[in-house]
């Protein structure tokens, strides 16, 4: 599974860059405005530090508008990802992106039907968003084991893109269902190196270490 991080903000995306453990970047509207930068000066800064796939969006709901921004977006970097809302005139705009040979991620997907369009209209990836409708008490997971179905079914390119991601335990059963990708915030991605028995574990070797009085450097 590729592990992208879902923020905008570059000091959180260089520390986990770092470990080289993030193989790309989402952002949207909403982490732009947490950002409080400018859309096009810090989708190039992130662009610069890490080398897989950044999410860009655009923020037009009418097709023309929304490929305006998209080659816009696409301009600032070669590994730019134009991230559409899956609309009628986002699938049109997701078609026309890939027709010109830039990657598109088609976001805020809620059912296995808008994932097979966005599949057929080419998608690079299909953002499903698991933690808004456990929101709504309906089980998440099930939406992406539907969408791995129906790809599989039909060896569609497309890959999932497991959003909306709360916890270490989303990430876990995204997994598990063969979700290609999952976007998490810094915080969920650094948290799934936590377990009580390894701090544990640790606290005796540590506290065994001592009592030899050793020293390895």
């Amino acid at each position: 599974m590729k592990f992208f991080v879902d923020t905008a903000d570059i000091d959180a995306i260089r520390e986990l860059a770092e470990t080289g453990m993030v193989d790309g970047v989402t952002t949207n509207p909403s982490l732009i405005l947490k950002s409080g930068r400018d859309i096009i000066e810090v989708t190039k800064e992130i662009c610069d530090l890490v080398d897989g796939p950044v999410s860009a969006e655009v923020a037009a709901t009418e097709y023309d508008a929304m490929v305006a921004e998209g080659l816009k977006l696409a301009d600032i970097a070669d590994n730019v990802c134009i991230k559409v809302p899956l609309t009628f005139d986002g699938l049109r705009a997701c078609r026309t992106f890939r027709d010109k040979g830039f990657m598109v991620n088609v976001t805020l997907c809620f059912s296995a039907n808008q994932a097979l369009l966005a599949a057929k209209a080419g998608a690079t990836f299909i953002s499903p968003f698991i933690g808004r409708l456990d929101d709504m008490h309906i089980d998440g997971m099930d939406l992406i084991a539907e969408i791995r179905q129906i790809y599989d079914n039909y060896h569609f390119d497309t890959e999932i893109l497991a959003a909306s991601i709360r916890t270490a335990n989303h990430i876990r059963e995204a997994a598990l269902i063969g979700a290609d990708v999952c976007t998490a915030p810094p915080a969920v991605l650094k948290g799934l190196a936590n377990h009580p028995l390894t701090d544990k574990g640790l606290e005796q070797f540590l506290a065994d270490w001592a009592k030899t009085g050793q020293k390895i450097v």
